[in-house]
């Protein structure tokens, strides 16, 4: 499809057709991964989770697909369009890797901390190295209020450690039916703006669609779930947000876009850090957080819609310090 469309004709065709992917395609995918890709649910999980066990998983393949089809579909294949998929693609297979060790072990146990750890650094590593090296992109990082700032050879180190931390924080935030996929679709519309805003069509394309497939497989996936995402699926998501935002030059602002995947991830590394140093003292009842205000009490669907509420401020204030 042509790529002298206008911008705005590209995000809509790209989400209409990221959206439909999903829509038609999604019976079919859970009745296929419900033969085989089956949740297993960890021990530890608040009890009424455990009735979950047995929900077909991996959905997000579906998603992946959608938004490759989406992103490429409407404009021409750039280098930020090829940055994007290929974090999503990169990030999605280290969790399908996880996904399919977890399902042949018939556990909710796939690759250990390290060997993930090990296959994200690898990868961030390669997408810092060309963000790095991309006059697309460059070294320099946009401050909201105060400008750019120019990291040389460290901006390598630190998109290794963003696009990892944002793909984990999603995998962290995906805990309840709908939580991460509606999230991710706040997120991704405001990146999709941003990269309106500043003339970046390939953002804009791109945001628009993970935005509708993410928003269209919560018909999947909202409460109670038909399929979840798995980690395929979250770690995916996660990537290509953070590519989005490196892309744009947006990397503090979707640290605001996305403040509850923040949150989620503060939530267990503070949870961990004083279990630790107290020596078995808990700030939370649980965590990710979602966890913690499930056990004081609230049903899981005020817990997702109370969430949505705090990530559509996010997006407000993201957008308001940005744009």
């Amino acid at each position: 499809m042509s790529g002298t469309l206008p911008i705005v004709t590209q995000m809509v065709l790209a989400s209409v057709i990221a959206a439909a992917v999903v829509i038609l395609a999604g019976p079919r995918a859970v009745s296929l991964l419900g033969g085989w890709a089956r949740q297993h649910i960890r021990e530890d999980a608040p009890a009424r989770h455990q009735g979950k066990a047995g929900t077909p998983t991996m959905g997000g393949l579906l998603i992946v697909l959608a938004i490759t089809v989406g992103a490429v579909a409407v404009g021409p294949v750039e280098p930020p369009l090829l940055f994007g998929l290929g974090a999503m693609l990169a990030f999605g297979g280290i969790g399908l890797l996880d996904d399919v060790l977890k399902i042949r072990r018939s556990r909710n146990l796939g690759l250990r901390a390290r060997e993930r750890m090990i296959l994200q650094v690898a990868a961030a590593a390669i997408l810092g190295w060309v963000a790095a090296g991309s006059p697309w992109i460059g070294t320099e990082v946009a401050v909201p209020g105060l400008g750019t700032i120019d990291l040389g050879p460290v901006y390598v180190v630190f998109v290794t450690l963003f696009v990892i931390g944002f793909a984990n924080a999603v995998n962290l935030t995906d805990g309840l039916d709908g939580l991460a996929a509606g999230l991710v679709a706040l997120a991704a519309l405001g990146l999709a703006v941003i990269g309106w805003v500043g003339l970046q069509p390939t953002a804009a394309v791109l945001g628009c669609a993970v935005a509708a497939s993410a928003a269209a497989f919560l018909l999947l996936n909202a409460h109670p779930a038909r399929v979840f995402m798995g980690d395929v699926g979250s770690n995916a998501l996660g990537a290509v947000l953070a590519a989005l935002a490196i892309i744009t030059k947006s990397e503090l602002a979707l640290v605001i876009l996305g403040g509850v995947f923040v949150a989620e991830a503060l939530s267990v590394i503070l949870q961990v850090a004083y279990f630790k140093s107290t020596g078995g003292r808990r700030i939370f009842r649980m965590s990710p957080l979602h966890h913690h205000f499930e056990l004081v009490g609230w049903r899981e669907q005020d817990v997702v819609r109370r969430f949505y509420l705090a990530g559509t401020l996010c997006l407000l204030l993201g957008l308001l310090v940005v744009v």
